[in-house]
């Protein structure tokens, strides 16, 4: 049995580049994690590729997921990356640092508590709210609001999971900045109680 705690989990062959992960975070085999943050008790499994994200805390992302599919040059005459990997093919040459600049601001933000399924994309500039879950293989290309859930290519919206002022008061309650020891107390609560219980209970 694996006993996440403060430090994060790493897998041996996951990459980690020039990142920061919170406590009780796991990055899974082959995973690689650049240019983002995770914050505290996220993880994402198998295979999956993050770069250029803003990902909160409690985030469950699935296998094979990509988040930052990287973007191509589609105005100029070739999309391809000869002419801004320059380095790689030509004596002399460097690499474009405007086009590596206009990706990195590009970057992608995650909410707190949310659901990437398996084999999902999500593409640059876009925000995910949260409590939101993406479907499996669903492709992302517009911001996802609050606890909705979004499927298909392009990922549409098909409905909230909750009523406007359960999600209002489940956001102001904020349970994913609570502190480790509440969690653990309030473990029951999160396993038994429907959701407008655990609300009331906790004073929200």
């Amino acid at each position: 049995m694996t006993r996440l705690s403060d430090t994060p989990l790493v897998h041996d062959s996951a990459k980690i580049v020039e990142s920061s992960l919170g406590r009780y975070t796991e990055v899974g085999a082959h995973c690689t994690v650049a240019h983002s943050t995770m914050g505290d008790y996220s993880y994402c499994v198998e295979n999956t590729q993050i770069a250029y994200a803003s990902i909160g805390k409690f985030a469950n992302i699935a296998s094979h997921v990509r988040i930052y599919a990287s973007m191509h040059p589609m105005e100029q005459a070739s999309l391809h990356h000869f002419s801004y990997r320059s380095s790689w093919y030509f004596d002399g040459e460097t690499d474009n640092q405007d086009f590596f600049d206009w990706r990195a601001g590009q970057r992608i933000t995650i909410g707190h508590d949310t659901w990437i399924g398996h084999g999902a994309v999500v593409m640059p500039g876009v925000s995910i709210g949260n409590g939101a879950i993406i479907g499996a293989n669903a492709v992302v290309t517009k911001d996802v609001a609050d606890f909705a859930i979004a499927v298909g290519v392009p990922a549409r919206t098909i409905r909230q999971r909750f009523s406007d002022d359960i999600a209002r008061r489940l956001d102001a309650l904020a349970w994913w900045d609570w502190e480790h020891e509440k969690l653990h107390a309030a473990l029951q609560d999160f396993r038994t109680l429907p959701v407008e219980e655990f609300i009331e209970k906790q004073g929200g």
